[in-house]
């Protein structure tokens, strides 16, 4: 090839780049599936912030090959390369505006399954409070297990790319799980059968559920809003815009139950304050700042409006991106991921206590405690430090750091477990495991099931017994560890899954699972 020639094709390539038009290439091949706006339909919302955090091939890649275990086809043969690059890097682009998405829109998305009907008792034998979901990416399913026989008894689509963990209703008998897109599902563990579908939010962080059971709350990037569902029907009570007390709009970065206080706890992402929502109907309507407790005649902070919903404003230093409660709910530690460190916050006072030297990326919605020596301590892993810091939670104190082999996500345990297990999911050695003596602080065993792949996330079955763990793989496995000899029972093949969550732990707040 000579160099005029090159340079020809290299002109040829650019010029046709230019000429593309990835607004019409996306409305001919792409809005049917994918929404006229990028939002979404059958297919996921093509914005940045969903495309953001999926992981795997590139956007063009995907254009071209179509991506496994989806309804998502290959369009290199019908798109040419110069047009699938342009079409990429369109959707790549910011929306021209933060569509509007009230409580009309939402409620236009509802939709119940037909073929839906309600039970009078479950439809398995296994205990309903053993029962533990997987949630598995690879696929967008989720496995309904017996967490006795470890048997599959069912195994249902959900919404694209779950997000946050599952919500159980109090009694154990329903869940609710959220997707990127804002997608709410209902599914009735009991019937083993889907409920139905909201769409609460176009790009959303995590779900919350009250105290009561009445109440879904739904934290949101895209539009910067709190929704807030009826359980029931899954119906729009309220859409709370999110605008600080300086003016500014705000991203909700996670929304937390806080079960003793008959609140959410909403964070901020984008101005320095923490919300805090009343669940309870009668909440006090004090004076600007105060909100109603279970523990009565307890002075607490500050209510814009009397009753159900009213907000309280807990005014912060910084923006914290994420929360570790004690187990009262009185204190929260909060972390901004590139700050340095962490505070804690009295929700009682509504104010910062405590200021803790949290370098290395703290990923407190993974911490837990449990009693050491007759004091209460807390854990957490660090996303960007090969260790796990260990705080005593009366004096605020870093007691001891464990090194570990590489920086982790997930920390679990069982108030019937000598041992918390914590994973190392980033970095080469993300195929181990450690099992950790709650005690000593030592590493009593590393495992690695599966040599080379990533190990993450633990769950323990309802009495503590056995440890299920997640080679996170697109054929991946659960693998089930008896949680005292340390010894593997069996392994569920799985599509990459990734969370694992028991009725049982989840609506009794068990001490070694995150809330």
């Amino acid at each position: 090839m000579t160099r005029f020639t090159v340079i020809a094709s290299a002109l040829a390539l650019i010029a046709g780049a230019a000429q593309a038009d990835p607004v019409a290439i996306y409305r001919d091949n792409c809005a049917t599936c994918h929404g006229e706006d990028r939002l979404g339909g059958t297919g996921p919302a093509l914005i940045p912030q969903t495309l953001g955090r999926m992981r795997g091939p590139d956007v063009a890649e995907v254009i071209a090959k179509g991506r496994a275990a989806t309804q998502m086809p290959g369009f290199a043969e019908t798109i040419g390369a110069e047009e699938i690059t342009a079409l990429a890097d369109y959707l790549k682009t910011p929306l021209a505006a933060v569509p509007d998405w009230g409580a009309e829109k939402i409620a236009g998305t509802l939709w119940r399954d037909p073929d839906y009907a309600p039970v009078k008792a479950p439809v398995f034998d296994a205990d309903p409070l053993n029962i533990t979901l997987v949630v598995e990416t690879g696929d967008h399913h989720v496995s309904v297990l017996d967490g006795d026989t470890f048997a599959v008894l069912d195994r249902f689509e959900t919404p694209f790319a779950v997000h946050g963990g599952p919500k159980f209703s109090p009694d154990g008998r329903f869940v609710f799980i959220m997707s990127r897109d804002g997608w709410v599902q209902k599914y009735d563990i009991w019937a083993l059968h889907q409920v139905g579908r909201v769409r609460a939010g176009l790009n959303s962080r995590n779900i919350a559920i009250s105290a009561d059971g009445k109440w879904l709350a739904v934290a949101n990037y895209l539009p910067m809003t709190l929704t807030l569902l009826s359980t029931d029907d899954l119906g729009v009570e309220k859409v709370m815009p999110v605008i600080g007390k300086d003016g500014k709009k705000s991203r909700v970065s996670a929304v937390y139950q806080a079960p003793q206080r008959d609140s959410f706890i909403l964070a901020l992402k984008d101005t320095p304050e923490i919300w805090e929502v009343a669940t309870d109907p009668d909440a006090d309507p004090v004076y600007e700042g105060f909100v109603h407790s279970r523990e009565k005649g307890m002075v607490e902070g500050l209510a814009s409006s009397e009753g159900l919903f009213a907000r309280r404003r807990i005014m912060l230093s910084e923006p914290l991106d994420d929360f570790f409660f004690t187990d009262d709910y009185r204190n929260l530690m909060g972390a901004a991921r590139n700050s340095g460190r962490g505070v804690v916050v009295n929700l009682n006072v509504g104010r910062e206590i405590a200021e803790l030297p949290l370098p290395g990326m703290p990923h407190l919605g993974s911490g837990i405690s449990w009693e050491r020596d007759g004091r209460r301590v807390m854990a957490t892993p660090h996303l960007k430090e090969a260790k796990l810091s260990v705080i005593d939670t009366e004096t605020w104190q870093v007691i001891q750091s464990i090194d570990t082999e590489g920086p982790g996500f997930f920390l679990r345990s069982h108030e019937n477990s000598p041992y918390f297990w914590a994973d190392v999911f980033f970095g080469p050695n993300r195929d181990a495991m450690h099992v950790i003596d709650k005690q000593s602080l030592e590493i009593v065993r590393t495992l690695r099931p599966v040599p080379g792949a990533t190990v993450a996330h633990v769950e323990f079955t309802r009495d503590g017994k056995f440890a299920l763990v997640s080679v996170w793989e697109e054929d991946g496995a659960v693998i089930v560890y008896d949680a005292e000899t340390l010894e593997e029972v069996t392994r569920l093949p799985m599509r990459k899954p990734s969370g694992k969550y028991n009725v049982f732990n989840k609506i009794t707040f068990s001490e070694g699972t995150s809330h």
